[in-house]
């Protein structure tokens, strides 16, 4: 199911590659890293991202977005303002103060933890996943699995950028996933 709809932004009248920075060999050698920062110093670019995401969602049952850190929160804050919906940060180990959820997942090189406040996850809620960027998929399944565990549930994921040659597909399987644009790599 996932990675089941990437909107074209040439059809919205808006080249979205071209507001993206690559820059090469970082943050080792062989990496063509996609940079995203460059879209928020572009207010045309950012203003397209947040649109499209209104546009994508307006008829979904959402009942509360979860972000992953950190640029997932500039992107899921202004969708969270404009539906009157709440934001529940998803952030590195260590970072909340309350009572958290935690969910380990693999990186090419190791492996990290991600976590949530369990007080802010609302049993029967229906969560958005926002995140910048889609790799390998271990964010995104281990924030479906923070949100199911707590008793709600996660109804899509959006990322700016999909990088689909790195199936993340195969990692999330029981959402949807929507991307405004991909690459297919180098």
């Amino acid at each position: 199911m996932a990675n089941d709809s990437a909107i074209h932004e040439e059809d919205e009248g808006f080249n979205l590659d071209d507001a993206i920075r690559k820059v090469s060999d970082f943050p080792k050698p062989g990496i063509l890293f996609y940079d995203i920062t460059s879209i928020l110093a572009n207010p045309d670019a950012f203003q397209y991202c947040v649109d499209s995401m209104l546009k994508l969602y307006k008829d979904m049952e959402i009942d509360a977005v979860a972000a992953i850190e950190s640029r997932g929160f500039v992107f899921a804050a202004p969708f969270c303002y404009k539906r009157g919906i709440p934001l529940l940060l998803v952030r590195k180990k260590g970072k909340l103060p309350g009572k958290t959820i935690s969910c380990s997942y693999e990186l090419e090189y190791g492996s990290a933890i991600l976590e949530m406040h369990v007080e802010d996850i609302q049993p029967g809620a229906r969560f958005l996943i926002v995140d910048d960027l889609i790799a390998t998929g271990g964010t995104i399944n281990a924030t479906c699995d923070m949100i199911t565990r707590s008793g709600a549930v996660p109804v899509r994921a959006f990322s700016v950028v999909g990088l689909p040659f790195l199936n993340y597909g195969e990692k999330i399987k029981d959402i949807g996933v929507d991307t405004l644009i991909e690459y297919f790599g180098e």
